[in-house]
């Protein structure tokens, strides 16, 4: 792992950051810390960090608007959600705000560690030829994490962008829950089947012209997904 890659920690309490920070150190990352919305949005701008983590209930600003305004300063940088909701609506909500992934505390440092490797492993891994291809109306550029329809234009998330990739290079196919953790996440993150379905939700809304009737990214029931350009 670099030891330069530099984690920000936003949590305002004490010996969660504590905790988070000294695992982060352990495994050479770099960690600056902000106990608040506020100093968090400030940290960003100075340190131009190489992943956030971020804390949802801040006593300041809210982590949806913290982590919308770290989005329009960076469109790239991971930033991963740390929330004791375990509610799917405010997993959706912070998604919609720019989060590439969740964490519901309690966590173990282990499993948030893990998460970061496999984020940082597929982020470094080289581009393949295909730089863009066409879902419905849309246009879905790989290189800038970018989604075009008419003249509307809007960042994606590096998940959202390795989902997509996925399911196009496999058009028409369906591909399996299994494959797409496998291959996006990585079995260590231990992430779950509900993660899929949450991405699913957030790129039908930007993809389909009727998400709750979708005609690209359908549902291969008790199986998967797959893509129908």
């Amino acid at each position: 792992m670099d030891p330069k890659k530099t984690i920000l920690v936003i949590e305002d309490e004490p010996a969660m950051a504590l905790g988070i920070a000294d695992a982060l150190e352990f495994e050479g990352f770099r960690v600056v810390s902000a106990g608040t919305g506020k100093q968090g949005m400030a940290l960003a701008r100075h340190e131009k960090p190489n992943a956030v983590l971020l804390d949802l209930m801040l006593p300041d600003v809210n982590g949806y608007q913290v982590c919308e305004e770290i989005r329009r300063q960076d469109a790239f940088v991971p930033i991963i959600m740390l929330t004791a909701r375990s509610q799917e609506a405010d997993k959706i909500r912070g998604l919609d705000a720019g989060a590439d992934d969740y964490m519901t505390k309690p966590f173990s440092p282990g499993e948030l560690v893990a998460r970061l490797r496999a984020l940082f492993r597929r982020a470094s891994r080289p581009t393949e030829t295909t730089t863009s291809f066409k879902i419905g109306g849309a246009s879905v550029n790989v290189t800038s994490h970018s989604l075009t329809r008419g003249k509307q234009s809007e960042q994606l998330s590096f998940y959202e962008v390795e989902l997509l990739r996925l399911l196009h290079e496999r058009v028409g196919q369906p591909v399996s829950r299994e494959e797409i953790l496998n291959n996006i996440w990585g079995m260590e993150a231990s992430p779950t089947n509900r993660t899929i379905d949450n991405f699913v939700v957030k790129l039908r809304k930007k993809i389909e012209k009727q998400p709750e009737k979708p005609k690209h990214i359908l549902t291969v029931y008790g199986f998967g997904y797959k893509l129908v350009p």
